[in-house]
Parts: C-alpha cells; sequence; structure tokens
C-alpha cells in the first residue's frame, strides 16, 4: 500500500507539473516551454510579447485552474466523508447555486459598487449563506442528521434554481448571455488580484482539513462507533460543512459553477488507494487541480479562437467517467467502501 501511495503521489505532482508548463505553453500565442522555464526562474522569455502574455494572462489562469481544481477536490472528498456516500459534492448543500444566485444578482442589476470585486463577493456571501441556511434549517433538537441536510440541500438548490431563472428572466439578452456563461464556468476571466484574494484561503482550507483527516476515518466507521471513541460527530459535520462553504465559494465566486471534479476525482483516488483521509484529502487535491489545468487546456485549444465554457467539458468528461467508476467498482467489491 505505502508503494501505491508514493506513486500515486509522484503520478499526479509530476502531471500537474507537466500539464502546467503545457497549459502556460499553448495557446492563440505559442510559447516555447523553454521561454516559460526561463521566465519562471527570474529570466527574461525571448520575445518581450510572450513575457506580457505568460505574466498577464497564462499564468494566473493556469494557477487559478489548479486552485480552484485542488479545492473542489478536497471539498469533494470531505462531503462525501460527512455523508457516508460516493454520490456527495459540494454543491449538495447549495453553495454553487447560492453563489450562483449572488452572481446574477449583480449580472442582472448591474450592480459594480466594489469594483471588479463586485460579482465575486457577492457570489462568496450568498453561497456561504445558502449553506448555512441549509445546515441550520436541517437542525433538529441540536442534531443534523444527514438524510435530513441532504433533502434539506436538494429543496434549497431547487429555490436557488427558481431565483436565478427568475433574474435570467429579468435581464436583457446580454445579462442572459453572461449568466449562462458564468453557470458554465470559465476561468478565462483569472487575474492575479483573483489568485492572491483565493491563494490563502485555499491553503488555509486545506490545512484545516487534514485536521479533520482522523475523525473523519473514525466517522466512516459509523455515527455511534465514532462516539465511542471520542467524536463529536456534530461538532465535526458543523465544522466540515463550514469549511467546504468558504473553500467552494471563494473558488467559484471568481470562476464560475465547475460540476464533477468535487464527484470524480476523490472516488477516483479512493479506489486506488482506499478511504483513508490522511491520504485521499493531499491526493484528491492534486488530482482536482490536475483535472482543472488539463480541462482549461481543452477549453482554450480544442476549437480554435474559441474559449470553451470549462464547467461543460469536466461535465463532458466527467459524467461517462463517474458512470464507469461506479459500474468498475460494483463489478469488483459490491458498491463503494
Amino acid at each position: 500500500m505505502k508503494l501505491r501511495v508514493v506513486a500515486l503521489f509522484a503520478t499526479l505532482i509530476v502531471g500537474v507539473v507537466v500539464m502546467a508548463l503545457v497549459s502556460a505553453s499553448i495557446g492563440q500565442f505559442p510559447i516555447p516551454l523553454a521561454d516559460i522555464v526561463t521566465s519562471v526562474f527570474g529570466g527574461k522569455a525571448g520575445d518581450p510579447a510572450a513575457e506580457a502574455t505568460l505574466w498577464n494572462i497564462r499564468f494566473p489562469r493556469v494557477i487559478m485552474s489548479l486552485l480552484v481544481g485542488g479545492v473542489l477536490g478536497v471539498t469533494g472528498a470531505l462531503m462525501q466523508g460527512i455523508f457516508g456516500n460516493p454520490l456527495a459534492e459540494p454543491g449538495v448543500v447549495g453553495v454553487s447555486l447560492g453563489a450562483a444566485v449572488g452572481a446574477c444578482l449583480t449580472i442582472v442589476f448591474q450592480w459594480s459598487f466594489l469594483g471588479q470585486f463586485t460579482t465575486p463577493i457577492f457570489a462568496f456571501t450568498f453561497g456561504l449563506a445558502t449553506t448555512m441556511a441549509v445546515y441550520v434549517m436541517s437542525r433538529s433538537r441540536g442534531k443534523t442528521e444527514v438524510v435530513t441536510l441532504l433533502l434539506t440541500g436538494i429543496a434549497v438548490n431547487a429555490v436557488a434554481g427558481a431565483a436565478i431563472a427568475f433574474l435570467t428572466f429579468l435581464g436583457d439578452q446580454q445579462a442572459r448571455e453572461q449568466i449562462v456563461f458564468w453557470q458554465l464556468g470559465s476561468i478565462a476571466g483569472a487575474r492575479w488580484p483573483y489568485v492572491w484574494t483565493v491563494i490563502p484561503l485555499a491553503a488555509v482550507g486545506l490545512v484545516l482539513a487534514m485536521t479533520l483527516a482522523r475523525r473523519m476515518d473514525l466517522l466512516s466507521l459509523g455515527e455511534c462507533s465514532a462516539r465511542h471513541l471520542g467524536v463529536n460527530v456534530e461538532a465535526l459535520r458543523m465544522g466540515a460543512i463550514v469549511l467546504v462553504a468558504l473553500m467552494v465559494s471563494a473558488a467559484v465566486s471568481f470562476t464560475g459553477v465547475i460540476a464533477f471534479v468535487g464527484l470524480v476525482v476523490p472516488h477516483a483516488i479512493r479506489m486506488v488507494v482506499g478511504p483513508g483521509h490522511r491520504v485521499l484529502l493531499p491526493a484528491s487535491a492534486l488530482g482536482g487541480a490536475l483535472l482543472l489545468v488539463s480541462a482549461d487546456l481543452g477549453a482554450r485549444g480544442l476549437i480554435t479562437f474559441v474559449d470553451l465554457p470549462i464547467g461543460m467539458l469536466t461535465a463532458l468528461v466527467g459524467g461517462p467517467l463517474f458512470f464507469w467508476l461506479l459500474r468498475r467498482t460494483r463489478r469488483r467489491a459490491g458498491g463503494w467502501a
């Protein structure tokens, strides 16, 4: 098992580095890999235009895709651990659609009083508030049952979807196009101020997630067993949900809704190295980063002069892949463990 874990992390790290360099290289203005490496280590690329393209457009986009992918991978693993179900993902507690409502409000009513951060701040606030509303409404007598939390999330997501539809109806043609594009997700608008905002939230979130790993492993034994072993299940569940809400709200507020990363990546990692969260969480972060930087490369390169929505690509790839993973797991082990 140790050899398998080492091989997995080595593969993921090499894959992330290689895909990041390739993603920075390929585009409407191709840049040689040698120039990219030189620029990263403090030198100057051969062409001043290449230097400007790298540092103003390519690097922010690559780093943002790595950050958002890592966040979605980790939070997906946390949600699957909390619910004890491989079909769980961050969106089930309303964070993604809640953020979309906030973004739609700024688009339809053309709010810009916070400058370029207006839409991200509203998306972050509404995503976090929606998740907290789901958690509060699902509590009964000081406890939160998993099934109640899941059903409350479905109901709140339905209301958020209706609100998005209503705002889309209110908006003009340009607003409707922006809303649709935001819901499909894109990293095309990544800029350094956005990257510097997400980096500390993602780093702190990953560290905090790792502090929950041991208790998440105990929770996988069942709530009763976890309580007997000293785990405050309610506090653990609340802390994990708040952490997921903060991380995902921060991520999707700058990129829009990106589907399937938090669903497929942890499931695939779990099939390779098992359900232990001390390995699963960092591996899911690397796997999510690798998947999203690869998807972003495809979004820019599949069709010439067209920047495809990245959420569309992750869904197109993730849906069939997840179906295959489920079939494979069921055939080999009879289910998820």
